[in-house]
């Protein structure tokens, strides 16, 4: 069970103290197997806030990944670390709403905060409010460790997401997506996005919500974005009519090199037809957006069933997985053995979509037929293609370096 901060703890940590306990815990291993033997030698500098200091140094690794190296001066607890935005997502959101005041209304520990008080970022006046006081205690020593480089950390205070606090500012709210341990998927967030859009109804906030959610069923007037990061869908962004575009646009981004971006407004005349060299799986973002037919249209694939997601063609767009197709045929567990014994596959992949299989079962039931060595390795990939379920042997494809973004032009023209 993860750590529970009081407003005692955080007043240590950003102490002089506390500051010295990290500083001498940060050299220890703290992993499972020697926690309890850590957990005593940090009580001998940080007495009752041993845990913590413990906790805070645990969480501090976890975030450098997610965060950045900077966050190694922040304060988390757990729940917000795992809510908290990764950078360059965060940094995304922000540069669309540049030049735009925010009141950052569920700002936790500050990381979407630290993106939009950046400089070059958002541009106008930012705020921060949150219900939970240590939240807020830790937001402000986070904002004030020049993470986002800003001469002045945002002003943040103790506030209900549902209550209007300040004049002029365009809302942004992140509700919680966990309750209780639990995550959430749907609209129900805490707090909800029907609750949020009544308490600021005279102007609609951004809202961040998990990407599964049924964006349909909201009704909700603006744009939908998806956006997702090295391949990971990481959040749906409902944008309120003043800022939309289109009705949909799916972000992928890439911490190896320029991202891509495409909207409902694009090009969707694809045909449906047989396999081609390669099978693809687009971005999750691109299939939670529905997007899948205007991303086949930009990069010459087709698809293989109007209701399927994946789809082929004769090369895989750079920067993504695809899956070179050795042989197709109708789904049936015979013909599956026979292509690993055939070639002497010991580790398989499994992957389906529009079909009942599951693929740890499946797995299992096919164990006999993997004799090969575990390099050797295959991806079957089981669809439902027209009424029954197709069975593709494949071998996956690294993805291809995505070319440089061009240089922007000369200044002027």
């Amino acid at each position: 069970m993860a750590y529970r901060f009081a407003l005692s703890d955080v007043r240590y940590l950003t102490a002089a103290a506390g500051a010295e306990a990290l500083a001498a815990t940060d050299g220890l291993p703290l992993t499972d197997a020697t926690l309890l033997a850590d957990l005593t030698r940090v009580r001998a500098v940080a007495g009752e806030r041993a845990a913590a200091v413990v906790e805070t140094v645990r969480l501090r690794r976890r975030a450098a990944g997610k965060l950045g190296p900077a966050a190694a001066a922040w304060l988390f607890t757990d729940e917000a670390l795992q809510q908290a935005t990764p950078g360059p997502v965060a940094a995304h959101r922000a540069a669309r709403l540049a030049g735009v005041g925010v009141h950052d209304l569920t700002c936790s520990i500050g990381a979407d905060l630290a993106a939009l008080a950046a400089p070059g970022a958002a541009g106008g006046l930012v705020v921060g409010s949150d219900l939970d006081p240590v939240r807020v205690l830790m937001a402000r020593h986070n904002l004030a460790q020049g993470m986002n480089g800003a001469e002045r950390p945002p002003r943040v205070f103790v506030a209900d997401a549902l209550t209007r606090t300040t004049r002029g500012l365009l809302g942004y709210a992140d509700p919680a997506r966990r309750e209780g341990g639990r995550r959430i998927t749907s609209a129900a967030t805490v707090p909800s996005v029907d609750e949020l859009d009544a308490a600021h109804a005279g102007r609609p906030p951004v809202l961040r919500v998990p990407p599964g959610i049924d964006y349909d069923a909201l009704a909700r007037p603006g744009e939908v974005e998806l956006v997702s990061l090295d391949g990971v869908a990481r959040e749906a962004v409902l944008w309120p009519a003043e800022l939309a575009g289109p009705a949909r646009r799916a972000t992928v981004l890439r911490s190896d090199g320029p991202g891509e971006a495409l909207t409902s407004d694009d090009p969707d005349d694809v045909p449906v037809g047989p396999p081609g060299e390669y099978l693809i799986d687009p971005d999750p973002a691109v299939v939670r957006a529905h997007l899948v037919r205007h991303w086949a249209a930009r990069h010459g694939l087709w698809l293989l069933d109007p209701h399927l997601a994946y789809l082929t063609g004769p090369a895989v767009p750079p920067g993504v997985r695809g899956f070179r197709i050795l042989d197709h045929a109708p789904y049936r567990e015979r013909t599956v053995a026979q292509w690993a014994r055939r070639d002497g596959v010991g580790t398989l992949e499994i992957k389906q979509r529009g079909t009942p299989v599951v693929p740890d079962e499946l797995r299992r039931r096919l164990r006999p037929a993997l004799t090969g060595p575990t390099r050797q390795a295959a991806t079957l990939v089981i669809a439902r293609i027209g009424r029954r379920p197709d069975a593709f042997w494949c071998r996956a494809v690294e993805p291809a370096p995505v070319p440089p973004a061009p240089p922007a032009p000369p200044a002027g023209r």
